[in-house]
């Protein structure tokens, strides 16, 4: 039987080194053993790849042009909408365009276990939690000389990266915490407060964007993960941290908490500098809460396990592509006698 044709739309492909590609091609990934999968920041209509028989499209406003096409084109075949952060948590509230794209779903998917109560209660039947996945590491041996914290993050706002800024200067007498930060300078001014807080403290050192590979690296050497958001839908770095034994320290927010859990010892509130710069002072003076945060990640491991994601998303998708369905999915099957 001829393979279904299932088309995934991401604002983001491999040049932007993003959360959004990043989930854009593991999903391709998995379901490529069952389905046809093609990977476009566009879907404009037309034969062969583009006709596909599903659309799953990551971002309601940024791929609101895709998602209408479709509609237009098949509004008989089904649609997956993933939530990012930004949709879940302003662009539904604000914009028309993503509010459009949530109508016209037969499926919403969220990134972290929080997420469904964000959505009006009308919605909430549609909606599927997908928590994104990573591939375990065996936790490094690391030193006992000094601390180091990782901030992973491109420079833009919503990541609140002068949270972290902030948090490294309050911190200035501390010669054994050092601090990275991997992310593209995507705002300029961010990126200009990174470079001058680098001249300033030798302690802090802007990496820019590195490979997906290499940013895997240096999670599992870190001690920490610094997690700063404002808004987040479900922070792959997040899990990347949590599967290969490196705690995480995250801003109290839905994303995150849906993530690491309620109970969670390593959360501050978003913005506040000062409550983040006791974190890992406290991480580094006393042992045992380092020790404490790596446990209660480890609890959370297997929640982030490839093979429950696969098995979640080979689920929704199974049940909007019957596998007898006919070839072309606007076609209904003619009734004999």
């Amino acid at each position: 039987m001829k393979r279904a044709d299932i088309v995934i739309v991401t604002p983001a492909l491999a040049d932007a080194n993003n959360g959004n590609w990043q989930t854009a091609r593991r999903w391709a990934r998995f379901l490529a053993g069952d389905y046809r999968v093609h990977l476009t920041d566009a879907w404009c209509g037309g034969r062969g790849a583009a006709d596909a028989a599903l659309m799953i499209a990551l971002h309601a406003r940024r791929s609101a042009p895709s998602i209408a096409a479709w509609h237009a084109a098949h509004p008989r075949r089904p649609l997956v909408l993933v939530l990012t952060g930004t949709d879940l948590y302003r662009d539904i509230d604000t914009d028309a365009d993503a509010r459009r794209s949530l109508a016209m779903a037969q499926r919403l998917v969220v990134l972290n276990e929080a997420g469904p109560r964000r959505l009006p209660a009308e919605l909430r039947e549609r909606v599927t939690v997908c928590l994104q996945s990573a591939a375990a590491r065996r936790p490094r041996s690391k030193t006992r000389r000094h601390l180091r914290a990782l901030m992973v993050g491109h420079l833009r706002e919503e990541k609140l990266p002068g949270t972290y800024f902030e948090a490294v200067q309050a911190l200035a007498g501390r010669e054994d915490i050092l601090f990275d930060h991997i992310g593209g300078g995507l705002d300029p001014a961010l990126a200009a407060q990174a470079r001058a807080l680098a001249r300033q403290q030798s302690r802090y050192r802007w990496l820019g964007a590195l490979p997906h590979g290499a940013t895997r690296d240096r999670i599992a050497a870190a001690h920490l993960l610094v997690h700063p958001s404002r808004i987040e839908g479900g922070a792959h770095v997040v899990v990347e941290a949590v599967v290969s034994g490196t705690p995480v320290l995250a801003s109290r927010i839905d994303g995150n908490v849906g993530l690491l859990g309620a109970d969670y010892g390593g959360y501050f509130e978003p913005g506040d500098a000062a409550g983040l710069a006791t974190l890992p002072l406290r991480a580094r003076d006393d042992p045992s809460m380092l020790a404490g945060l790596a446990a209660q990640c480890a609890l959370r491991a297997p929640l982030f396990d490839p093979a429950q994601e696969r098995r979640t998303l080979l689920s929704l998708v199974a049940a909007l592509l019957p596998p007898h369905a006919p070839e072309n999915p606007d076609e209904r099957p003619r009734k004999t006698r």
